[in-house]
């Protein structure tokens, strides 16, 4: 079922299911034109073999997939998908364990680009963790 304008949170993590964000457990819970809330718990797999902390990579995974999501349901008329052409994350702190939380929030929608932020917690105290931008760009027939 692909992730499209109008679809739920439920539908969302059903189309997930075998792919990154699913692999890597990310649950969304907001959907919405303009927003996208997920978060996922941590594990030993998703840790820096090197100091024990979430992986950088696995922060930005989930940074970039809130602001894919959120893009694919904040299409406009005519445009048929996206892509991730740019993006940039700021490490801010450093999580162990428990859960991270993402909000992903569109800043710019025009008609061949999107630009969002998005914003990643630690859960359980709710200290930022990192902040991300993207652009993405809007693919046409």
């Amino acid at each position: 079922m692909p992730i499209r304008p109008g679809s739920t949170v439920s539908e969302v993590n059903e189309a997930i299911a075998g792919t990154l964000p699913g692999l890597l457990a990310i649950q969304y819970i907001a959907v919405a034109h303009g927003h996208v809330a997920s978060r996922m718990d941590l594990r030993a797999e998703l840790l820096a073999p090197t100091n024990g902390l979430l992986h950088g990579g696995a922060i930005v995974a989930i940074a970039d997939s809130a602001c894919g999501i959120g893009t694919a349901v904040s299409l406009p008329e005519g445009a048929r998908g996206h892509a991730t052409v740019e993006l940039k994350a700021n490490f801010l702190g450093a999580v162990r364990g428990g859960s991270v939380r993402c909000e992903a929030h569109l800043l710019h929608g025009g008609r061949s680009t999107q630009v969002w932020d998005a914003t990643v917690c630690d859960e359980q105290n709710g200290k930022t963790i990192a902040v991300f931008r993207c652009t993405q760009l809007l693919l046409r027939s």
